[in-house]
């Protein structure tokens, strides 16, 4: 036991000669709390020694330490700051702080940070003795966008089978990622979290719900709306007539100026089947993380449940998103609305025979989630290029031809929380520039017609020139 005490005895003093000889020198980084993106940040490096100061070098490390980047140089060779400190016969033990300040951070400032420090040997000044602190510094950015769309949209409205509905909120610009919840009518939404999105709609399918529905392409309403506009008596409008020239509306001593004619929309009954229950819905939630190249995260938050127009329709969903680098949260919202009173415009306002007519849907009644899936149909009739149905929100008709004038078009507008009709009735007038009886179906100038209209001129010109 003794001989282990004066060994121990030994080593401190081995110790203590060593630190004579070499100087004494310790550094350390005061630790930092994670800062916000713009903040200034100052990075203080403490060191204590005894020894004559030779250099501070602050490194920047990048490429997982595979890469360090000078940031800030003091060489003591170049500064008489230190020149009391030449006495080595007595022992001082000086505390110094190295600061490097970053007055606006970034988010490629996030990363490890290294302090070095060097002093020279006590017994000779060809040898420099090194030490070294380091801290991370952890940069936050608060997110700068949030959004919420409907997934899978536009998409038709079903009245006989159930429909799954996702909304996905997609938060950008965060770090780190943030946390996101969704809240329908201002109440939190309690959902089953899953780790994969469902491969299939089906996959989110209540089990009280029947598979085994009626699928009708038309309800009975639509069917009774439809056919009443195919009778002219009923409407008191002007009917399709086979002989288009007697049916066009001279362009003088015109008696009404519209070019079109406005018919009330038809809206479908919401009377759903009993497979549709009114009570609160399974909901299920999925969100996933995708990096950015900037260091930030976006998420993806997702919300599934089983749509039930009856309930569903203008309930108010709103995403919320929580981060340490926000005060308060964030949200975007939006309100699950089916169409109602869509505006049709079309231009020219006074169409011609050989005008190339747009019927464009340019709003509704109010604002209309998720995005409308518009298709167009002529009542009774296929559509000038032969086609039974446009999809979009316009109809371009080319080079009306007479016989479109009285022709009815249909625009239904429908997303999973319900659909609507609206129709319009073109009204074609004489265009002076083209003779009666000079056009074919396309309003185009056929070559019969040509050669007799040249013929007819051509013999004119014979009378008068006899």
């Amino acid at each position: 036991m003794r001989k282990m005490m004066n060994y121990l005895r030994l080593c401190f003093l081995l110790w203590d000669l060593l630190e004579v000889v070499l100087g004494y020198l310790t550094v350390s980084i005061e630790p930092l709390p994670p800062v916000v993106v713009g903040d200034a940040v100052t990075l203080k490096c403490n060191f204590k020694t005894d020894g004559r100061m030779r250099e501070i070098v602050w490194y920047r490390v990048t490429d997982g330490g595979t890469i360090k980047q000078k940031i800030f140089t003091f060489d003591a060779m170049f500064s008489t700051n230190y020149s009391h400190m030449e006495n080595y016969r007595r022992r001082e033990d000086l505390v110094y702080q190295s600061t490097v300040r970053l007055p606006e951070v970034r988010i490629s400032d996030n990363g490890p940070y290294e302090c070095h420090v060097g002093i020279y040997d006590r017994a000779t000044r060809e040898k420099v003795v090194l030490a070294s602190g380091n801290i991370f510094l952890n940069v936050m950015s608060p997110p700068t966008s949030i959004s919420v769309i409907a997934a899978d949209t536009p998409a038709p409205f079903s009245r006989y089978q159930a429909q799954n509905f996702t909304l996905v909120c997609i938060v950008s610009g965060g770090k780190p990622a943030p946390m996101v919840y969704f809240k329908r009518d201002g109440e939190l939404i309690e959902a089953v979290p899953l780790t994969e999105p469902p491969a299939s709609a089906a996959g989110l399918q209540d089990s009280r719900v029947s598979r085994n529905l009626l699928n009708r392409d038309l309800d009975d309403t639509k069917m009774q709306k439809s056919l009443s506009l195919l009778n002219g008596e009923d409407r008191g409008g002007r009917p399709y007539t086979e002989d288009p020239l007697r049916s066009l509306t001279p362009d003088q001593g015109l008696l009404f100026s519209p070019a079109t004619e406005i018919i009330p929309e038809t809206v479908v009954s919401r009377e759903f089947p009993r497979w549709v229950h009114n009570m609160e819905p399974i909901y299920y939630f999925h969100h996933m993380h995708i990096p950015s190249s900037d260091g930030t995260v976006e998420v993806r938050a997702m919300l599934m449940w089983t749509l039930n127009p009856q309930i569903d329709n203008e309930a108010l969903f709103s995403c919320e998103v929580k981060h340490p680098a926000l005060s308060m949260s964030m949200q975007s919202e939006v309100t699950l609305v089916a169409p109602k009173g869509p505006k049709i415009m079309m231009t020219p306002t006074r169409a011609r025979v050989g005008d190339t007519v747009r019927i464009l849907v340019h709003g509704f009644q109010g604002e209309v989630f998720p995005e409308p899936l518009f298709t167009w149909t002529r009542v009774g009739s296929r559509l000038l290029d032969g086609s039974t149905e446009h999809n979009g929100k316009e109809l371009v008709l080319e080079r009306v031809p007479a016989e479109l004038n009285g022709s009815m078009y249909r625009c239904t507008a429908q997303n999973p929380l319900g659909s609507t009709d609206t129709h319009t009735r073109l009204i074609v007038f004489e265009n002076p520039n083209i003779p009666r009886g000079t056009e074919d179906s396309n309003g185009s100038v056929t070559s019969h017609n040509c050669f007799r209209l040249i013929l007819l001129l051509t013999l004119t010109v014979i009378l008068e020139l006899t």
